[in-house]
């Protein structure tokens, strides 16, 4: 009789074969899709602010007009801390989505708000939103690209921030005069879904070890809610409707250190702080960054909105090309980017440019501090490339620094707080440059070589203290030390059901 095959009893023989491992998506596609969600967050204001004469004029309510853009920031800001926590706490991906869909949600209740005080009411909400997108985006980055390899992707973020920064005026503008303000909401919409469908279907995450319950920082969120809120009301009513010296400015100022001493004592004391103070102690280079930030911020805001204001009244410009006259500082600030971002990937050296950067901003500055009523395009020209270097440089790369700090629990309250800086920059810069505007202009009639004379004297006065503002950013910029950044880290074996890394291409 024939001998019969000898069976393998073997394990390995009798375990089926391995299914074939799914294809990982290029980490470039997926960023297409969280960077919508912040290009999204940053065109908005813009839009709308350019929206609002066309708002007024259909619902009225002229003396809450501020409100509508006050609103939004100061949900965006008092919102951003919150969410990042969220994002370290529960799953990053479903807190970013939640996000999106209350965005989205709220800018078709904006459009079809019947009324001024409706209209404010939904762009709280929507600022909500906003800040839960701005700091999930920058949280998914520092999630999807670990600091080493982050200069291959640093044009596509710096180009998004670029066209949400600059875009803005021009697409509220072309929007709102053939479609009609509310339109200015809806054209959220339809780039929101993309948003939702891209990161839904190509999103994944690194799978995350969570420890225990879920605890919320309750009183974390009031207290910081509280300062930032105060911070930002003086910042906007300072020199505008009231005087810097009211006891109101004077009153909500020190209401916003109180609370903010509180939220310092607060956190120190939480089980799960909403800020974790070991964010900031970990590493001397995060708090420097803040200072980077905060400052690279308050100049640059100045920067983009008083000097079209100087080129349009001074130079003689015209205002349909207000946004067009940005275009050298955004094309430098791409150039910038890209440039230190191939450096920092092949040489893990980054320190030369936020140093330079800020130093540039400071140079950038200080030329258009010189510019008077003769000065001609040439100077604002090279003075514009000064700025979009510094920002390309300094403020993208605050970014990476920031992230390179901290231990991916951490990424999210990180990514918020950075955003948070940026915009009580920015915050300040407006609060702070309008007074000084307002000083200079007070009382000139609106047309004549007097009123010429008076917005050059006033744009002097702002970019001369950007300037000395931004040395500031100079000596944090030099302080940084310069630690290896942090490379791909390997992944987790994710639970059964959950979701594996996503290995760049």
């Amino acid at each position: 009789m024939a001998d019969t095959p000898r069976q393998d009893p073997s394990p390995a023989a009798q375990a089926p074969a391995p299914a074939p491992a799914r294809r990982p998506v290029p980490v470039r596609w997926v960023l297409l899709g969280v960077l919508l969600a912040l290009l999204l967050s940053m065109l908005d204001g813009l839009i709308v602010g350019t929206a609002m004469p066309t708002v007024v004029d259909d619902l009225g309510g002229l003396d809450r007009m501020s409100w509508v853009v006050t609103g939004y920031t100061l949900a965006t800001a008092c919102s951003t801390a919150v969410w990042g926590k969220l994002g370290d706490l529960l799953d990053r991906k479903r807190v970013f989505l939640a996000s999106v869909v209350l965005f989205l949600v709220t800018s078709v209740a904006c459009g079809l708000a019947p009324s001024m005080d409706a209209l404010i009411a939904f762009r709280v909400v929507q600022g909500l939103g906003a800040g839960g997108m701005g700091a999930g985006a920058f949280a998914l980055i520092g999630a999807l690209v670990p600091p080493r390899e982050r200069g291959r992707y640093q044009g596509m973020i710096a180009a998004v921030m670029a066209v949400g920064q600059l875009g803005g005026p021009l697409v509220g503008g072309f929007v709102t005069g053939h479609l009609g303000w509310r339109w200015a909401f809806y054209v959220n919409v339809p780039v929101g879904l993309v948003c939702l469908a891209w990161c839904g279907l190509l999103l994944r995450l690194p799978a995350r070890e969570r420890q225990g319950a879920v605890r919320i920082d309750w009183a974390g969120i009031v207290l910081l809610s509280g300062a930032i809120s105060a911070f930002v009301m003086a910042a906007t009513w300072a020199g505008s409707t009231y005087a810097w010296g009211s006891w109101r400015i004077i009153g909500l100022g020190t209401l916003a250190f109180a609370l903010l001493a509180g939220f310092v004592v607060t956190e120190h004391r939480a089980p799960d702080p909403l800020m974790p103070p070991r964010v900031y102690t970990a590493h001397r280079n995060f708090p420097l960054t803040a200072v980077l930030l905060t400052v690279t911020g308050m100049t640059l805001f100045g920067a983009t909105l008083y000097l079209p204001l100087y080129q349009q009244v001074v130079q003689g410009a015209t205002a349909s090309h207000s946004g067009l006259l940005l275009l050298p500082m955004m094309i430098a600030t791409l150039l910038a980017t890209s440039l230190a971002g191939k450096v920092m990937s092949a040489t893990g050296r980054y320190k030369l440019f936020p140093v330079v950067g800020a130093a540039s901003m400071v140079a950038g500055m200080g030329l258009l501090s010189t510019a008077g009523t003769d000065t001609p395009h040439t100077v604002t020209t090279v003075s514009m490339i000064f700025l979009g270097i510094g920002s390309g440089f300094a403020m993208q790369m605050a970014n990476t620094i920031a992230q390179n700090s901290v231990s991916m629990r951490d990424m999210g309250a990180a990514s918020a707080a950075t955003n948070l800086f940026r915009t009580l920059g920015g915050s300040l810069g407006l609060a702070l440059f309008a007074s000084l505007f307002t000083s200079r202009v007070h009382g000139a009639p609106a047309t004549g070589p007097a009123y010429t004379e008076h917005v050059a004297q006033a744009t002097h006065l702002i970019f001369l203290v950007g300037a000395c503002a931004g040395l500031a950013a100079v000596a944090a910029a030099l302080a940084i030390e310069e630690v290896p950044l942090r490379g791909q880290e390997p992944p987790k074996r994710a639970p059964e059901g959950g979701e594996e890394a996503v290995k760049a291409a």
